[in-house]
């Protein structure tokens, strides 16, 4: 389980995040969703360990205690908006840089994404949805415990989002995904709505 415990955030004299408080259960699917300006992208960016909050606390439950660098680098996953891959790098290179496992694990990986046969293939030369299906196996290659995403599929037809969306939710890790598309949610997921910096759903 991941608790948030009463975080706010403040820019300058600006309140952005007032007092939130969730809980996302070990291996549960949430969507964290409001209007822009919300606070969306700075909350996330706090629970997944890349900005640190004003005030409050963060508790990674059944993670052994160590530094914000280590349990970044070892437990969390995080996928931008933008895929952010090195242009002069295969498929296979840009996942290889983040990861001490052979080459063919990340082929078994890539499989299970349906994007094995773009291995050696540079980011230039493949779509939109499938570069964002190397960032996910960038992201989950190293069998995080805690995946973090922001408007994964903000750059994508409706097609490769859903498909994209379809991944997230079969992945096993405690996942926040951001979105402002209400069409991708679905029943059964978990949501958290935020508006003016406050949790009014959660």
């Amino acid at each position: 389980m991941l608790e948030v415990r009463d975080i706010s955030h403040f820019y300058g004299k600006e309140k952005i995040l007032d007092n939130i408080s969730f809980k996302l259960p070990r291996g549960s699917f949430t969507i964290l969703t409001g209007e822009s300006g919300s606070g969306k992208t700075t909350l996330l960016s706090i629970v997944s360990t890349l900005l640190l909050q004003s005030e409050g606390t963060i508790i990674f439950h059944n993670t052994p205690k160590c530094s914000i660098d280590t349990m970044r680098n070892r437990h969390i996953g995080f996928i931008f908006q933008f895929h952010y891959l090195i242009e002069h790098l295969t498929v296979m290179e840009n996942i290889k840089m983040v990861t001490k496992k052979s080459k063919r694990e990340i082929l078994k990986l890539l499989a299970t994404l349906d994007i094995d046969t773009l291995a050696h293939r540079y980011p230039s030369q493949i779509s939109g949805g499938q570069r964002q299906r190397v960032a996910i196996a960038r992201a989950i290659v190293n069998e995080p415990k805690y995946l973090f995403a922001d408007e994964p599929t903000g750059n994508l037809d409706s097609k490769n989002s859903k498909i994209i969306f379809d991944i997230l939710r079969s992945i096993k890790a405690t996942t926040l995904v951001v979105t402002h598309d209400s069409s991708l949610i679905l029943e059964d997921d978990r949501i958290l709505t935020m508006r003016d910096g406050q949790l009014i759903k959660g």
